[in-house]
C-alpha cells in the first residue's frame, strides 16, 4: 500500500486544506486552512489563518472551528467529527479541540517539521513551544504527517517565508 492509498479517504479533504492555507497566504496571512467534517463525510466549516488580516495572533482556524462547532454541533456528535488542517494544532488549537470535544485530527505537516523548516530558512523558533497534538489532548486519535501533502506545504510554507524576508 502507498502513503496515498492509505490515507484515500482523507485525500480530498486535505486537498481543500491546501487549497484553503495558499487562499491564506494570498491574503497576506500564514497558509494554514482546515475542515471540519462530520462522521458521515460532511463538510461542516472551513476556515483559514486570518492572524494579519484580523490583527489577532490568535485567529487560526483550527481555534475558528472548535469555536464554530461548540455553537453548531451537538456534543452527542462532536467525537465523531473530524478536523483535517494542513498543519498540526498549536497547543492552543490541541486544548481548544480537546475542550469542545471533537473528534480525530488529521493534518500535512507537523508542528515539528515546520520548526526544523524555519529554521534551516534562518527564520526564529516560535514564541510558543512544540508540542504535539496528543501532549495536550492525550488519547485523541491523530494522523500524520500525510504524504504528499507535508512536502506541498513544505513548498507553501518555504514561498511564505521567502515573501516576508
Amino acid at each position: 500500500m502507498t502513503p496515498a492509498d492509505e490515507y484515500s479517504a482523507d485525500a480530498a479533504y486535505l486537498e481543500r486544506c491546501v487549497e484553503l492555507a495558499e487562499v491564506a497566504l494570498e491574503a497576506g496571512d500564514d497558509p494554514f486552512g482546515s475542515v471540519l467534517v462530520s462522521r458521515g463525510g460532511t463538510v461542516l466549516a472551513e476556515d483559514r489563518n486570518r492572524e494579519t488580516t484580523a490583527a489577532d495572533p490568535t485567529a487560526h482556524p483550527e481555534l475558528a472551528l472548535a469555536r464554530w462547532a461548540a455553537q453548531h454541533v451537538p456534543p452527542s456528535e462532536r467525537a465523531g467529527a473530524t478536523v483535517y488542517t494542513s498543519g498540526e494544532h498549536c497547543p492552543m488549537c490541541a486544548a481548544a479541540h480537546g475542550w469542545v470535544g471533537l473528534g480525530r485530527i488529521v493534518y500535512a505537516v507537523s508542528s515539528t517539521q515546520l520548526a526544523a523548516w524555519r529554521a534551516e530558512w534562518g527564520f526564529p523558533a516560535s514564541r510558543v513551544r512544540v508540542l504535539s497534538i496528543n501532549d495536550v489532548v492525550p488519547g485523541l486519535e491523530v494522523v500524520g504527517p500525510v504524504p504528499p501533502y507535508d512536502r506541498r506545504m513544505r513548498a507553501i510554507h518555504e514561498r511564505a517565508v521567502r515573501s516576508r524576508a
